[in-house]
């Protein structure tokens, strides 16, 4: 069958008569809820269109059933986000063998799908301007971010406040790296700040010099936001001095 190598996948996208079934539903009009239930990323840009939802179910065990249901009816608001990246298809990613992260994880690339750390919730909610304790620091201080979170929608829910941190001119290095965060429950119009201590292992990377992990004096940027796509992320800058 295409996509399979006996009972290896030799691409992320979903079988084919799956998704011709997806793109008949839709044509007969109705309103198409996906539960997706896969132990990796799928490949799911052409069900963004044949589809008016998708519920990222994973391996969900005895319980499974349930929960799932909870969710399409809305029992329960959902709050959680993606532990990993999301392509939109298996064209870049290269060779199943291939080890390299070019391209791949959201440290290294920012064509994706759905991003690390997205998801979405029956609320909507706000990321304020963070404050930071200090943006001149020692490779040995802690410094402390203060981010404001309001839910903007009608029901109570629970959002993610993620802070990721990249070394500028680091041209070897990733992109950025999570490096926090922390969930927020939050009634309809209510606000909350959230704290995120950040140690000085936040802002260790790789040294070539050194030839290990180590924090080395330069400007980094503070990241925050609800995913790791740039769009949904605001910056801070600190100088380790």
């Amino acid at each position: 069958y295409p996509g399979f190598k006996g009972g290896d996948r030799t691409n992320i996208e979903l079988p084919a008569v799956q998704r011709n079934c997806l793109k008949a539903l839709k044509a007969a009009g109705k309103k198409v809820v996906f539960v997706n239930c896969s132990g990796s990323a799928i490949a799911l840009e052409p069900e963004t269109q044949s589809c008016d939802a998708i519920v990222q179910a994973w391996y969900a065990g005895e319980r499974g059933g349930s929960a799932i249901a909870d969710v399409l009816f809305g029992d329960y608001n959902p709050g959680g986000k993606l532990p990993l990246s999301f392509y939109k298809n298996s064209d870049k990613l290269g060779d199943f063998e291939d080890y390299s992260m070019t391209d791949r994880t959201y440290r290294y690339t920012t064509e994706t799908l759905f991003p690390f750390g997205f998801g979405l919730s029956y609320t909507t909610f706000e990321i304020g301007n963070a404050t930071i304790s200090k943006t001149n620091i020692q490779a040995n201080e802690n410094v402390q971010l203060s981010i404001p979170v309001k839910n903007t929608g009608k029901r109570a829910g629970t959002e993610i406040v993620q802070v990721y941190i990249r070394k500028v001119n680091d041209v070897d290095g990733p992109l950025k790296t999570l490096r926090g965060f922390q969930r927020v429950e939050l009634a309809a119009g209510k606000s909350e700040t959230a704290t995120i201590e950040l140690t000085p292992s936040s802002f260790e990377f790789y040294d070539w010099s050194q030839r290990k992990m180590a924090v080395t004096p330069g400007q980094y940027e503070v990241l925050y936001g609800n995913s790791s796509n740039n769009n949904d992320l605001k910056h801070l800058s600190v100088i380790i001095e």
